[in-house]
């Protein structure tokens, strides 16, 4: 699970470069946001150390401020409204959520397209040809969560607590698979579009028993 940085290791996430992620910093700093889960160190020379999509999250938001306490020491604000994910990964809406981040908004829609474009970096970082195109090795482990990023950083609307309207990824037990579900037939296909251009590889298909029309999607290896 990815850990708050200290006030030096912000300055460090800070100083990132915006476009790559990557980070310059002593070696002990850079090590410890790779044992905070924040970076990664990339396996090929030079070795350089690059901001996970957790690191891009905390670097797109607002430094805490700190409030001073009647002992003396600054305290930390209270924690960002959208909670990262059990391993500290920005964790975008899957459709259904009874428990919704606080913030739906623009805010919320620039801090889910920070994440798309660290995931991106970790795609290009990760692949031995630096392509983007087509999933990496974390979004193939974490389907479900992987396609919901793709769908809500492009601005498709997860379904709320009914499921009445807009999106919902379910895993399937089919392997490196996951079923969308969209009640509105053209935004289906948008859905498919969209992941389409993400790297997957999408088909769509109608459960013989209700005739929900649904897709399959599944990340492109090649």
């Amino acid at each position: 699970m990815a850990l708050s940085p200290t006030a030096a290791q912000r300055h460090v996430i800070d100083a990132a470069d915006p476009a790559t992620g990557r980070l310059r910093g002593t070696e002990a700093q850079l090590a410890a946001l790779v044992k905070r889960g924040l970076a990664f160190r990339h396996p090929r020379p030079p070795h350089d150390h690059f901001l996970t999509p957790a690191g891009h999250r905390i670097r797109e938001s607002p430094a805490e401020p700190r409030t001073p306490t009647a002992s003396g020491p600054a305290a930390p604000s209270a924690a960002p409204a959208a909670a990262p994910a059990a391993d500290g990964v920005f964790a975008a809406r899957v459709g259904g959520e009874e428990a919704v981040p606080g913030d739906t908004g623009p805010a919320r829609l620039r801090e889910v397209r920070g994440a798309w474009q660290g995931l991106l970096e970790l795609r290009r970082m990760t692949h031995s040809d630096g392509s983007t195109d087509r999933p990496c090795g974390w979004e193939r482990t974490h389907l479900v969560r992987a396609a919901a990023l793709a769908l809500e950083a492009a601005g498709h609307r997860p379904a709320g607590p009914d499921g009445a309207d807009g999106y919902r990824v379910r895993a399937t037990p089919q392997p490196e698979a996951v079923a969308v579900y969209e009640p509105d037939g053209t935004a289906l296909r948008d859905c498919g579009a969209t992941l389409e251009g993400a790297g997957w590889q999408v088909g769509e298909y109608t459960e013989p028993r209700t005739r929900v029309r649904y897709l399959l999607a599944s990340p492109r290896k090649v």
